[in-house]
């Protein structure tokens, strides 16, 4: 991934004049941003590792895999958030860790955690360096130093069953690697989040990520059928059998820990065969409120679509759902609606079927399948946009939550009004768009894409907004975050999350996993 953007430079997205005229007209947005600096013109704090301390650590890894240069330190200072972004902008000295390592597997793992918890070093496990929630912050607190973990090593296939339909994969492997390994031996994990093409196994596990298949096949941690974690006390080793009634579940301790417990190394997950064909079509509503009933009409009819997801009126009509022509006049007007199904040729046409009639039962018009591919098509590119908006002087992030059926529009209502004032105080109109993409029996999640002029401070301006839509989350009964983590940004919310009593739990886990306190701090616990 490019250091100071989201991913591949060769696949950058350049602005379209719709999207130019969108942001003069509708945003105000004049000019460019300040000119970007190249990577060697970035100032990063020295390292503060001792001679003693970088050879104590290389020894365990090898010299080759102990990176203290300053490019190897700027690549694994921080995710891709608006926020990371930004601060890559800076000329202002800015912090990274002070080493890379590269371990090979649980041994050197195991005793990278026992020379930093004797020397007092905080570690930060990395994966594909895809959060947007601060999750990757080389946060210091009161160590003298710390390093990046990063686990692109640990990238084999281990086991697979094939009559069980298991797979066993280290942690560093990739979305795309996943897939190819799989393939190989006829099977699909069927994960796609929009991070899919640099994210890694144990990312997605440490951060209960959510893939765009997920009505079909589930989020990732509905897939872990297993998973093994060094911890500065010793291996976890989590999953014996498809179910248990041997106590809580441990798995959930981890699933969702984002590296403070210990360091995933394997994850057990449930795949499937190649589905046979896929099937897909798209569908128009008159506005959000009868989508969403009809989204939900379906999911709790169970008639089995793999992706099913709802654009509001404002995403709908800057088509922003198709990516392909983002920014230009939208021909479909009302709420555009996604679905795909994936399977056998019966089987994902009798489901189709089951779900087309659903859909026109409750309001929904027929467009075929041609915006749906183009969905398929366009799917990871939005993250490009984004940079070219914050070149252009635009300043643009997204955000999620979830909440019950019953509160779904309410809840958009008070989120979308957080975002629009906050950013009207910095002297900005704000164009919100919304998004629910993962339905339950019992509710949905909503993703929203913000874009405003920047305006003084883009940094300060979009933590402001940010607040403003994390409270009202808070307030109008919806979680803090339905996929994205916690991070540094959401872990203010936290103690309204899970209450006190839920914060001293998590304190009591890390205080015997971790008892030096060194892995991720700053992270998750408040």
């Amino acid at each position: 991934m490019k250091w100071n953007a989201w991913g591949d430079p060769a696949a950058a997205k350049p602005l379209s004049e719709g999207i130019r005229t969108l942001l003069v007209q509708a945003l105000g947005v004049q000019g460019g941003a300040e000119s970007e600096p190249e990577a060697d013109q970035v100032r990063l704090r020295p390292s503060a590792l001792s001679d003693a301390d970088r050879t104590a650590l290389a020894s365990v890894v090898g010299k080759e895999h102990c990176i203290s240069d300053d490019h190897g330190r700027l690549l694994r200072a921080g995710g891709k958030s608006t926020l990371d972004l930004l601060r890559r902008r800076n000329s202002g000295v800015q912090d990274a860790p002070d080493a890379v390592l590269l371990p090979a597997g649980e041994d050197e793992i195991a005793q990278i955690l026992e020379q930093c918890a004797q020397r007092s070093i905080a570690v930060v496990p990395f994966g594909g360096g895809t959060s947007v929630v601060g999750g990757l912050d080389p946060l210091r607190e009161d160590f003298k130093a710390v390093v990046s973990l990063d686990l692109q090593r640990l990238d084999a296939l281990h086991a697979i069953d094939e009559v069980s339909g298991e797979a066993e994969l280290g942690a560093g492997v990739t979305g795309p690697d996943a897939e190819n390994l799989l393939a190989a031996h006829g099977f699909s994990l069927g994960h796609f989040p929009q991070s899919f093409q640099f994210a890694t196994m144990g990312g997605f596990a440490a951060t209960r990520s959510s893939g765009q298949n997920s009505a079909g096949y589930g989020r990732f941690d509905d897939m872990v059928r297993g998973v093994r974690v060094v911890t500065p006390a010793g291996v976890l080793d989590l999953g014996r059998a498809p179910a248990s009634a041997a106590g809580p579940d441990l798995r959930q301790l981890i699933l969702g820990s984002e590296g403070v417990f210990g360091v995933i190394t394997r994850v057990r997950l449930r795949i499937h065969p190649i589905p046979e064909t896929t099937r897909y079509e798209a569908w128009s509503f008159p506005d959000f409120a009868t989508g969403a009933a009809a989204l939900r009409t379906v999911v709790q009819t169970g008639t089995g679509p793999t992706v099913i997801r709802l654009s509001d009126e404002a995403e709908t009509g800057v088509n922003l759902a198709t990516t392909e022509t983002i920014g230009e006049q939208s021909t479909t007007g009302g709420c555009l609606a996604i679905t795909a199904f994936e399977g056998a040729p019966a089987h994902a046409e009798s489901r189709h079927a089951e779900t087309r009639a659903v859909l026109e039962e409750c309001g929904g018009t027929s467009l075929g399948e041609g915006p749906a591919k183009a969905w398929e098509h366009g799917r990871f590119g939005a993250p490009y946009l984004r940079d070219s908006l914050l070149a252009a002087g635009a300043l643009c992030e997204t955000l999620e939550t979830a909440t019950n059926w019953s509160n779904l529009v309410t809840l958009k209502a008070a989120v979308t009004g957080a975002l629009t004032d906050a950013l009207a105080e910095t002297g900005t109109p704000a164009l919100v768009l919304c998004h629910i993409s993962h339905v339950y029996p019992t509710g949905a999640s909503l993703y929203f894409t913000v874009v405003a002029g920047q305006r003084g401070n883009p940094s300060e301006q979009w933590r402001k907004a940010k607040t403003a839509a994390s409270d009202a989350m808070v307030r109008h009964g919806g979680t803090i975050t339905h996929h994205h983590a916690v991070g540094a940004d959401h872990r203010p919310w936290m103690r309204e999350e899970i209450g006190d009593l839920g914060v001293e739990v998590l304190r009591a886990v890390k205080a015997v996993l971790d008892p030096a306190g060194i892995l991720n701090p700053g992270k998750l616990i408040p």
